[in-house]
């Protein structure tokens, strides 16, 4: 995408959008079949999390300029592979496999809007009206995943 150009297909670009609508499909997937995997424990995730830090690793030492990261930084890297990040996946397989799964859907289009908004307060981002745009597009979204749950819960009252 050029600045001032609106959106457009970068042709340069194809391998890395492909990546991520497999990236897509692969999440989307895992999230609706861990379900019935519900006898697996949660603690297998380490082993998932493991391997793709190896694999990102491995890609970065293959495949880019090698940059040695200092103590903070390795601390940072282990502190978010082991604190939020890693959190998170631990409470995304855990709510995949025993929580409402709606729900989870629903209040997961929290977390972009959540660290849009936390950009601009912070003064890394713009409010385009692209941005308010994608913004919105993401409470739509939110809306339309929950709205079977509104409307459920609107006939039992």
């Amino acid at each position: 995408m050029t600045k001032g150009h609106g959106l457009a297909f970068e042709p340069e670009y194809g391998f890395g959008y492909g990546a991520a609508i497999v990236c897509a499909l692969i999440w989307s997937a895992y999230s609706v079949l861990n379900r019935r995997y519900g006898a697996v424990p949660v603690e297998a995730v380490c082993g998932f999390c493991s391997g793709a830090a190896a694999r990102g690793f491995a890609t970065h030492w293959g495949a880019e300029n090698w940059v040695s990261p200092d103590a903070p930084q390795w601390f940072a890297i282990i502190g978010l592979g082991l604190g939020p990040v890693g959190a998170a996946f631990f409470a995304w397989d855990y709510g995949t496999k025993h929580g409402n799964i709606q729900i989870l859907g629903a209040v997961s289009y929290g977390a972009p809007l959540f660290s849009t908004v936390l950009l601009i307060v912070f003064g890394k981002a713009e409010a385009t009206p692209t941005v308010i745009v994608g913004c919105l597009m993401i409470v739509a979204g939110a809306l339309v995943a929950s709205r079977e749950m509104v409307l459920r819960s609107r006939r039992k009252a």
